[in-house]
């Protein structure tokens, strides 16, 4: 039975998952190369380094940005693994990688499981409310899945190690591509004179409503507040992997390009570290790049 659960990663996604694993009861242990980040958890967690984590804890999730991240730690975790650990990768990344660090976890004994995310994005990691995309052993999930109920309101398991972080691509790729078909539709409605709150309002009362008009926009872009919570340098990551993707897989791809050719048009021009919802704004000025 797991008792012990670590998290290693407390930005914007990390810091809720770990919240709710604590709320749950579990003896919670985190870890985070900011200090910062580790005291805000000071009165409800031990602070344990990724190599001590391994040795005692029952789980470690990675909620950090990527493979690499994971990889500077690996090995060290693998060497001081606990009786029973299993590792859940958080992240999203090249499902290619996230096999090759399974495979090495595998030659260790330990299981390595990868799961995107989605469902609301921080905001969904803070309620417990988002969807677990699961790639990995299935009997390793049933075992998991007690921990996953306290962090998530839904987990698909879709198939062997990758499928996971595979689906993760597949679904950023949709995300990121309707927020700029939403934008530039938002864009060309103000020049012609609507209201951009009324093309939403249209958009949610038809065909064209999603996840995009119905929170994105009235959320973060009407309300004034710009706090989608997710850095342009993100989707910029996000999206080059589809591309990326569908190369190597023979996939025709030309919206995506589209796509990742707005997002670097905002990178370029020094806005990667921004909040992706400040492309809206930006959408006139980056259509001359």
């Amino acid at each position: 039975m797991t008792k012990t659960v670590g998290v290693i990663g407390l930005g914007n996604m990390g810091r809720g998952i770990a919240k709710n694993i604590a709320r749950a009861g579990y003896d919670l242990l985190v870890w985070d190369v900011s200090e910062k980040a580790r005291d805000a958890f000071a009165n409800s967690a031990r602070i344990a380094p990724p190599s001590a984590m391994a040795a005692s804890a029952d789980m470690a999730i990675f909620v950090v940005p990527g493979s690499k991240e994971i990889d500077g730690v690996l090995d060290d975790m693998l060497a001081e693994a606990g009786p029973g650990l299993i590792l859940w990768d958080f992240t999203t990344s090249d499902p290619v990688y996230t096999k090759k660090l399974a495979a090495r976890a595998s030659e260790a004994g330990v299981p390595y499981m990868d799961a995107g995310m989605t469902g609301g994005g921080a905001k969904g990691a803070d309620d417990g409310t988002m969807t677990l995309m699961i790639g990995g052993d299935a009997e390793v999930l049933e075992k998991s899945r007690p921990v996953l109920d306290a962090c998530a309101g839904k987990l698909i398991h879709l198939g062997p190690s990758g499928a996971g972080h595979t689906m993760k691509v597949v679904h950023n790729l949709i995300t990121h591509t309707n927020f700029l078909a939403c934008s530039e539709a938002g864009r060309l409605a103000e020049a012609a004179g609507i209201d951009l709150a009324d093309m939403i309002k249209v958009f949610n009362a038809g065909n064209a409503r999603s996840f995009i008009s119905e929170r994105r926009f009235p959320d973060h872009i009407l309300s004034g507040t710009w706090d989608g919570r997710s850095r342009i340098f993100n989707l910029r990551k996000d999206v080059g992997m589809a591309v990326a993707l569908a190369e190597e897989l023979g996939s025709p791809m030309r919206i995506g390009h589209q796509t990742l050719a707005w997002i670097q048009a905002a990178v370029d021009a020094g806005m990667e570290d921004e909040d992706f919802t400040r492309l809206y704004p930006a959408l006139d000025k980056l259509a001359d790049n």
